[in-house]
């Protein structure tokens, strides 16, 4: 899904739920604020919780050896910051929910 799926998405619900209240340039407006703010906020190492959906979190990597796959040489990797998102019970829920009647509708049609 891309961001202006994603627009597509958010714009119908708004106007299913509460009329054509909205225009999707305005609905594209909200998201591009929501995702800026997100990443404002991770930014200056806050975290980001939203209930029954997940937390963005900054999480710090250590210093550690790779190799260049080039030449093979070990190369040290310095230590830095790296967004992570830990999705809450609900949302694990629902996708595991999800990918249940999936499979099982996979093995209705491979019997058939």
């Amino acid at each position: 899904m891309t961001k202006a799926d994603l627009v597509e998405k958010v714009t119908a619900t708004i106007a299913r739920t509460a009329g054509p209240m909205i225009s999707k340039k305005d609905c594209a407006r909200v998201v591009d604020a929501f995702l800026e703010a997100v990443k404002d906020a991770l930014a200056a190492q806050h975290n980001i919780e939203i209930r029954g959906f997940g937390t963005f979190k900054i999480r710090n990597r250590k210093t550690r050896m790779a190799r260049n796959p080039r030449t093979g040489d070990p190369v040290e990797v310095a230590a830095r910051p790296v967004p992570v998102f830990k999705p809450s019970k609900e949302l694990r829920a629902v996708v595991a929910e999800n990918d249940r009647a999936h499979a099982g509708h996979v093995d209705t049609l491979s019997t058939q």
